[in-house]
């Protein structure tokens, strides 16, 4: 045991820290949320975004606008969905190569453990967090899509299915994947 605990200690104990820091950061902002609900960047946005879906829908001459914002976020989303899949080609790759590649890793790895087995488990870890931000950008941009089609449909032509607070909520979808593909790139590094 206490050879194990010399060998691992300071991986589990920054894992530990992290952690903490983490779960103490979401505490605050779910304290922070319920004494003011405006108190975090993503409610602001969230109702910046339902007043512009409002806002596009009323006036049918703001069609440009509307797509030239879409295309916008489409594109930023699309980029980073495409830079995480180069990031996991490139994880991949070094995991294939990780015993030959060990001591040019460890200098990295200053204050961490030195055990092989442990890399394939770091490596394994930010393969999925660089999965999740795919996966986020790729619904992202799925959303985007739609909510492209939706918040410019003619109000005689739009189904009962299609109002500013649907479509509003689909564009506060699309804006939630994307925070949460910037968490995961965040949690990555």
């Amino acid at each position: 045991m206490q050879d194990w605990w010399a060998q691992y200690a300071a991986d589990l104990l920054w894992v530990v820290a992290g952690v903490v820091i983490l779960a103490a950061y979401h505490l605050y902002l779910g304290r922070c949320s319920r004494r003011d609900p405006h108190c975090t960047i993503q409610s602001v946005n969230r109702g910046a975004r339902r007043a512009w879906v409002e806002h596009i829908m009323s006036d049918p001459g703001n069609a440009v606008l509307a797509v030239q914002t879409l295309r916008n976020s489409t594109m930023a989303a699309t980029f980073l969905s495409s830079t995480a899949v180069l990031l996991l080609m490139g994880v991949l790759s070094l995991s294939g190569q990780a015993d030959r590649l060990a001591d040019s890793l460890h200098v990295l790895n200053a204050f961490g453990s030195r055990p092989p087995g442990l890399w394939v488990i770091k490596l394994l870890a930010l393969t999925a967090a660089l999965l999740v931000a795919f996966f986020s950008f790729a619904m992202s941009v799925r959303l985007f899509n739609h909510v492209g089609y939706q918040v410019n449909l003619p109000p005689g032509l739009r189904p009962p299915a299609v109002t500013p607070v649907q479509v509003a909520r689909h564009l506060n979808r699309a804006g939630s994947y994307y925070s949460i593909g910037m968490r995961a790139y965040f949690l990555s590094v």
